[in-house]
């Protein structure tokens, strides 16, 4: 895979890394990149430092897979501290207010929870990775610009109270999210603690799955400094990710080359598999063609 004295070859695939605090997406990478003796290293959906759990890293070519992967829903295990808002929507930020949460009834609880259930409109974070005019949201609050973003539309499949909490003047929630891609948990907390009109904020924030990909999967940091191998390699992740239609020797050429083949009628992305059982391509078609949309081992490569 890679050593001190050099590098070799490193095989493309993916690695599920079971993320610690206080890291940025980017540090598991620039940690990856040294294990594994590649720079080709991406991420998919950032987490934030004081988040933990499943983050899916793509390397060599797989980094230009990712975004084709089907890496939905996302699951998550949270806190949230009724009784105070911050400017972060999170414990790292200073207090903007609250109000005693201590004595907030439970029915109430359970019916603003449900509230937020469903597709609904979300204000991201001011401090999230969301680009206004260029420059991403939490650069712009940190350097100290009044940042408005515009609500999105995203998908809370479920939003859960697992256990409730009593403090002095605040009530902990321990939830369970399961949402679509660019959910912030953390607005969630905000718009809960909103809504019972006492403040809210995300102490802990914990991803348990990206799609098919699960805690059980991941691997930390330190167990791929022992061994430092891929969770999955690129033909095995897509051969268990997309439907697959079978091309004979000299399609699997033409698509080798990024030629595209008649249609068959197949909906969405799918992969095309040659004589020897190993994927060529993403296809998807249009038009009566089936397009390459990935090419996994492309010519001359």
């Amino acid at each position: 895979m890679s050593s001190c004295h050099g590098q070799v070859d490193t095989p493309a695939g993916l690695v599920v890394v079971d993320k610690p605090a206080g890291m940025t997406s980017h540090d598991v990478v620039s940690r990856l990149r040294r294990l594994l003796g590649t720079r080709r290293i991406g991420h998919a959906g950032t987490l934030d430092p004081m988040a933990t759990g499943v983050l899916v890293c793509g390397v060599q070519r797989a980094t230009k897979l990712l975004g084709h992967l089907p890496l939905e829903p996302k699951v998550y295990r949270a806190t949230v501290r009724l009784g105070m808002s911050t400017t972060t929507d999170d414990a790292q930020g200073q207090p903007t207010g609250g109000a005693d949460a201590a004595t907030v009834g439970e029915p109430q609880i359970h019916a603003a929870v449900a509230a937020l259930r469903g597709a609904i409109e979300q204000v991201p974070s001011t401090v999230s990775a969301v680009k206004v005019d260029g420059k991403r949201a939490y650069a712009l609050a940190r350097a100290g610009a009044q940042v408005l973003l515009a609500p999105r539309a995203v998908t809370v499949s479920r939003f859960e109270l697992v256990a409730l909490r009593r403090g002095e003047a605040v009530t902990d929630l321990d939830v369970l999210v399961e949402c679509s891609g660019g959910t912030y948990v953390r607005a969630l907390a905000r718009d809960l603690g909103a809504a019972l009109g006492v403040g809210g904020h995300l102490t802990a924030l914990r991803r348990t799955h990206v799609g098919r990909y699960g805690v059980d999967d991941a691997r930390t940091l330190d167990e791929l400094a022992s061994a430092p191998v891929l969770s999955a390699k690129l033909d095995e992740v897509v051969m268990e990710a997309f439907p697959h239609r079978l091309v004979d020797a000299q399609q699997a050429t033409a698509l080798a080359h990024g030629a595209s083949l008649p249609a068959i009628g197949l909906t969405g992305t799918h992969a095309a598999v040659g004589p020897d059982g190993v994927a060529v391509a993403l296809l998807a078609e249009r038009d009566g063609q089936a397009r390459p949309v990935f090419v996994l081992h492309p010519a001359g490569e």
